[in-house]
C-alpha cells in the first residue's frame, strides 16, 4: 500500500474563510404560502401597505366611553353612565355615543364614534342598566389607535431575514397569503469506497453500512437545504469522477465523502483539479485533516473524510457556516458561550488545531471524543471547543470558549 505525504496543511480558520469566500448563495426564488414558510429566508423586503389596526379598537373586554365624562368619578361617588349597546369584535355600533352613555365592548371591537377609552369589566359594576365608574379613565386607556401595531410603509420583513412566526403574523395582518423566499439549496452527498453498503443492503465480508450520507444529509436538512443522497460509489476513479460531474449541474453544492486522504484508493486529490480550481487539500486540524475543496465554476465541491466522526465533526465547524451562507442565512450556526470543563482532555496529536466535541449541560462541558471512526463520539455532543495548535490539553475546571450547536443539529442541551 502506497502513501503520499500531504503538502502544506492549511490553517483551519483559513480553510473555512476560503470556502465562505468561494460559496455563492442560491439565486433561485419561489413563492410559498405563509403557513409553509416558517424558517425560510425572505427573498424580498415587505412593507405595510396600510396601517394595522386600520381603526381604533379595544384591547380588553370592558366598556367604551368618553373619558371626559369620568373626571369626577370617585370610589365612593362613582359616575353613572347609561348602557346603550354592545360591540363584539366583528361588529360596529352604527351610531355615536353621547357623553352620558357607555357601550359594552369585546377585545378587538371597533371603538364607537364619540368614545376614546375603555374601562375593563373587573373595575366596574352595573346596576339597572347603568354603568358605575369608580375612577377617572384616561384618554386612550385600553385602546389601540389606527397604526398602533404598525404604520403604512413600516418594514415588516427584510430580504435575507429568516421568517419567524411573528414575522409571518405581521405579513398575514396585511392580508398577504404568500411570500417570496429563496429556494432551498440542493446539496448532493456522494460516498465512495468498496467497503460501503447503503443501510438496508446485505453486508459482505469486510463491508460496513454507509453512515455519512445520513449524517451529512441530516445536517444539510437542519441547515435549511435539500439533501440529494447518491448511493455509495465503488473505488474506481472514473466512476467517482462521473458521479461528481453528474451531480454538479443538479446541485448547489457537492459533498464527496471518503477517498480524500493520501492512500492508494484516495482518488479525490487527482480528480478535484480536473473538476475545477483546487482551493486546498489538507487542513491542520484533528479530526478532519484529509479534507479538500475545488471551485467548479460558481459551485463548490468539497471532499470530506470517510471516517464518520471526522466527517461529521468537519460538518459542524467547517460545513455548517458554508451551508448557511449558501442558503442566505446569517451567522455560523452555533452560539458562543463560556463554560467550565467537567473532565480533562489531552490532545493526542501535537501541531494541529483540535476540535473537541462536548456534551454541554449546566454550564459545564464533558469531552465525548473516542475515535475518528466511531460515530458515537458525537452522539452525545451538542457543542465543541476549538483548540489552536500548541494547546495540548484542557484541564478540569478550566473556563473555555465553547460553541453550542442547536437541536436538531446536535443533542438537546441544558446550558
Amino acid at each position: 500500500m502506497k502513501m503520499r505525504p500531504f503538502g502544506r496543511l492549511l490553517a483551519a480558520e483559513t480553510a473555512r474563510e476560503r470556502l465562505l469566500r468561494a460559496v455563492r448563495p442560491v439565486r433561485r426564488t419561489e413563492e410559498v404560502p405563509l403557513v409553509e414558510s416558517v424558517g425560510r429566508v425572505a427573498a424580498l423586503s415587505y412593507s405595510a401597505p396600510s396601517p394595522v389596526p386600520a381603526f381604533a379598537r379595544a384591547t380588553w373586554d370592558g366598556y367604551a366611553l368618553r373619558s371626559s365624562s369620568t373626571r369626577a368619578a370617585r370610589s365612593k361617588t362613582p359616575v353613572r353612565l347609561r348602557l346603550v349597546g354592545e360591540v363584539h369584535a366583528e361588529d360596529a355600533l352604527g351610531r355615536s355615543v353621547a357623553a352620558e352613555e357607555a357601550v359594552a365592548i369585546a377585545t378587538g371591537g371597533a371603538m364607537p364614534a364619540g368614545t376614546d377609552s375603555v374601562i375593563i369589566f373587573e373595575e366596574v359594576r352595573t346596576v339597572g342598566g347603568e354603568l358605575l365608574v369608580p375612577r377617572p379613565v384616561r384618554v386612550g386607556e385600553h385602546v389601540a389607535e389606527p397604526g398602533d401595531d404598525f404604520e403604512k410603509g413600516d418594514r415588516l420583513v427584510g430580504a435575507g431575514e429568516e421568517l419567524t412566526p411573528a414575522a409571518l403574523g405581521a405579513l398575514a395582518a396585511t392580508g398577504r397569503t404568500e411570500v417570496d423566499v429563496f429556494a432551498r439549496p440542493v446539496v448532493s452527498v456522494i460516498p465512495n469506497g468498496n467497503e460501503l453498503v447503503a443501510p438496508g443492503g446485505r453486508l459482505g465480508p469486510g463491508q460496513i453500512h454507509e453512515t455519512n450520507n445520513v449524517t451529512l444529509g441530516a445536517l444539510v436538512a437542519a441547515a435549511g437545504g435539500i439533501p440529494r443522497l447518491v448511493p455509495p460509489v465503488i473505488d474506481d476513479p472514473d466512476a467517482i469522477e462521473r458521479a461528481i460531474r453528474a451531480a454538479i449541474p443538479e446541485s448547489d453544492l457537492v459533498l464527496v465523502t471518503g477517498g480524500s486522504s493520501v492512500g492508494d484508493h484516495d482518488y479525490l486529490p487527482a480528480i478535484f483539479p480536473r473538476i475545477g480550481r483546487l482551493l486546498f487539500h489538507g487542513i491542520a486540524v484533528r479530526p478532519g485533516k484529509p479534507t479538500l475543496a475545488a471551485a467548479a465554476g460558481p459551485k463548490l465541491v468539497i471532499g470530506m473524510p470517510g471516517h464518520p466522526t471526522s466527517c461529521l465533526s468537519n460538518g459542524f465547524w467547517l460545513l455548517l457556516p458554508v451551508l448557511r451562507r449558501l442558503g442566505h442565512r446569517s451567522g455560523p450556526g452555533w452560539v458562543d458561550m463560556t463554560l467550565r470543563m467537567a473532565e480533562p482532555y489531552r490532545v493526542p496529536t501535537a501541531g494541529l488545531s483540535t476540535v473537541v466535541p462536548l456534551h454541554i449541560e449546566g454550564g459545564s462541558g464533558t469531552p465525548t471524543f473516542r475515535d475518528s471512526s466511531a460515530i458515537t463520539s458525537l452522539s452525545a455532543a451538542n457543542g465543541f471547543v476549538f483548540l489552536p495548535p500548541g494547546r495540548s490539553q484542557l484541564r478540569r475546571g478550566e473556563r473555555v470558549l465553547a460553541h453550542l450547536l442547536p437541536f436538531p443539529i446536535s443533542a438537546p442541551a441544558n446550558p
